[in-house]
């Protein structure tokens, strides 16, 4: 019994010490990169997820053409959120125009260990009843329509991030960041088409709950606030989803504790996610679907 009991005991404290020596091989590697060549690997190993790193805000955001954009918008990928630890806000915003539907959407809150927002663009071919809206698959808008989409996140009034771009579906994503949907602000500006657009995108706004001192027009830019106490619509009304939000929430920041604590020789997230690439590969592959769950349940 001893002599195994010796083995185990060998074995384990050789397991060990190869480990650290493992891990202090990835740190050095790691360390010995320039930020140029940093940001030339994480882009190539986040690209097929459909992103790519910002190093001047330590975040990660969508790529213009990330695979996301073949997959629409239906309003069950909201309600199917908590289940997939994806506990946010979310303010829809439906307006006819021309004879489609369009609707933009913004999001803030918790996906996994990531704290981030979005803003998505969508448009029907047609005119949707309203009855219809909740049930509706929208398609991404066509590049030629995309408008120029711009938000600054703050987390009880520090800046996380503050984005502006043309897009489809604008992004902003903190690994390791926990935060509740709550303490997020979202200032959002959104340039249309038309100075005609801009003002049905503003009625759109205040059937949502807006009123009109809180949206400023000016010619076809539409500027909101997206705060603590959305006008839109929270994704876990309900006891038993805000029950599985709270569930869903503990293990947010179990996971966000752990990512810190097994990363804890970096602070920057292109260090800790070139680190956990060559440590824990399968880590790796997990904090960076955020979104997974909307390739299964329909287009986006």
């Amino acid at each position: 019994m001893y002599f195994y009991f010796g083995v185990f005991f060998a074995l384990l404290l050789v397991f060990f010490c190869l480990n650290f020596w493992r891990r202090k091989k990835i740190i050095q590697k790691v360390c010995s990169m320039c930020m140029e060549e940093k940001c030339e690997i994480l882009n190539d190993l986040v690209r097929p997820f459909g992103y790519s790193y910002v190093p001047d805000q330590d975040i990660f955001t969508s790529c213009l053409d990330a695979w996301q954009r073949d997959f629409g918008y239906c309003a069950l990928f909201d309600r199917a959120a908590p289940h997939f630890n994806m506990v946010f806000d979310c303010l829809p915003v439906y307006f006819n125009h021309r004879g489609r539907t369009w609707l933009i959407e913004c999001w803030k809150g918790q996906y996994g260990i990531n704290t981030g927002c979005e803003i998505g663009v969508y448009c029907a071919d047609r005119v949707i009843p309203e009855d219809e809206l909740s049930r509706t698959l929208f398609p991404c808008v066509d590049y030629a329509d995309m408008p120029r989409l711009s938000f600054t996140l703050c987390k009880d009034r520090q800046m996380i991030a503050e984005l502006c771009s043309r897009h489809w579906w604008l992004t902003a994503f903190r690994p390791g960041c926990f935060s509740r949907p709550e303490s997020l602000s979202m200032r959002v500006g959104i340039t249309l088409q038309t100075p005609a657009m801009a003002a049905a995108f503003a009625e759109g706004l205040q059937k949502a709950g807006y009123s009109g001192e809180e949206i400023k027009v000016c010619c076809n830019t539409v500027t909101f606030l997206f705060g603590p106490t959305p006008c839109g619509c929270h994704c876990c009304p309900g006891l038993w989803r805000r029950l599985r939000c709270r569930i869903a929430q503990w293990f947010n920041r179990f996971w966000c504790r752990v990512y810190r604590f097994v990363t804890r020789p970096f602070c920057l997230s292109a260090d800790r996610i070139l680190y956990l690439y060559y440590y824990l590969p399968f880590a790796f592959r997990k904090t960076l679907r955020i979104r997974r769950y909307k390739k299964r349940g329909g287009k986006r």
